[in-house]
């Protein structure tokens, strides 16, 4: 079977790329490069374009003819998208528009969203279930929200299209292989800083908020492991082509840690002691995210392997001392 994956070059995108390639699928990335690398890209062959470049994807889906397609490409870093929010909205919704356009076109039917938990804003029901409403509290939740919504109304138009939506948590470790990991300039996510302070490219970590109403006063998250997540990509793949239906589904294990429980988990995973300093609250930071994940493992039979928060440190640990 022939995929297109866009983004296929970035972190989560080059993980499923991997596992695409290693089933046997056949997969072309469409990546501009503008946060993913070339190396990234194991299997298949790498097309270097922007979707907002519609003569070239049009000649990808001309000479590719691909049967499904699956979507990374998007701007992710929230603080930025307060900043600049059309940057977001052209990037994340006029050129998912013009993808699906493109795909309609071409005849191509079956579409796996990368969205996030973010189109949550700060939920009243912990853990959060898939049917929470949608009240995102920056532009990123809102153009993740705004393509889910889209992409509903497109799957009931009558034209056959039909989706999958994924709603990642918090995303982290590595490539249990060594073979790819997280390559980002400037990392926002707390693993992966967490393992740069220790590693000493950063000169101290810093935790926003310690008087959250959680057992330590900080954040609680959901940290999901990028291999289990890619897993849960093939299997909304094969449902998809199974079933027809379209869904949303959330993907997070269930359960949640601590900022200072990662924080310990990665001084003792590294050996290393790093210098923690206390910071302000950011605004919008709900104080716990977990997801409700009963639905994607009874509907896709989704068991995830690497439920484990030192070994999702330990692989991000060893790809930080690779790079």
């Amino acid at each position: 079977m022939r995929v297109l994956v866009t983004g296929g070059a970035g972190y989560i995108g080059s993980h499923v790329v991997k596992l695409l390639g290693e089933r046997g699928y056949e997969v072309i990335t469409y990546d501009n490069l503008s946060t993913g690398h070339e190396w990234a890209v194991l299997y298949g062959k790498l097309i270097r374009a922007d979707l907002g470049d519609r003569e070239t994807l049009r000649r990808v889906f001309r000479e590719f003819r691909p049967q499904a397609v699956m979507h990374f490409a998007a701007h992710i870093v929230v603080p930025e998208s307060v900043r600049d929010p059309l940057k977001y909205y052209r990037n994340n919704v006029v050129n998912t528009l013009q993808l699906l356009e493109t795909m309609e076109e071409f005849g191509v039917k079956d579409f796996i969203f990368s969205s996030s938990a973010a189109v949550y804003g700060i939920p009243e029901k912990i853990p959060v279930p898939e049917t929470a409403p949608l009240k995102p509290i920056n532009p990123y939740g809102e153009t993740k929200a705004t393509v889910e919504r889209i992409l509903r109304d497109l799957s009931r138009a009558g034209t056959g299209f039909r989706y999958i939506s994924l709603r990642y948590f918090n995303v982290a470790g590595a490539d249990p292989e060594g073979r790819i990991g997280f390559a980002y300039p400037d990392p926002t996510h707390l693993i992966i800083r967490a393992v740069k302070t220790a590693k000493g490219e950063l000169e101290r970590l810093e935790i926003f908020g310690t008087d959250y109403p959680t057992p330590d006063g900080t954040c609680i998250r959901d940290f999901i492991h990028v291999t289990d997540l890619a897993e849960a990509h093939l299997l909304a793949l094969k449902y998809l082509l199974e079933t027809g239906r379209s869904e949303i589904f959330n993907c997070g294990y269930g359960h949640g840690y601590s900022v200072l429980e990662v924080i310990r988990a990665v001084k003792k995973v590294t050996g290393r002691d790093f210098p923690v300093v206390e910071a302000p609250r950011r605004p919008g930071d709900p104080p716990v995210l977990v997801a409700e994940n009963r639905k994607i493992r009874e509907r896709l039979g989704w068991h995830p392997r690497y439920d484990d928060l030192e070994f999702i440190v330990r692989t991000a640990w060893e790809w930080e001392k690779r790079t």
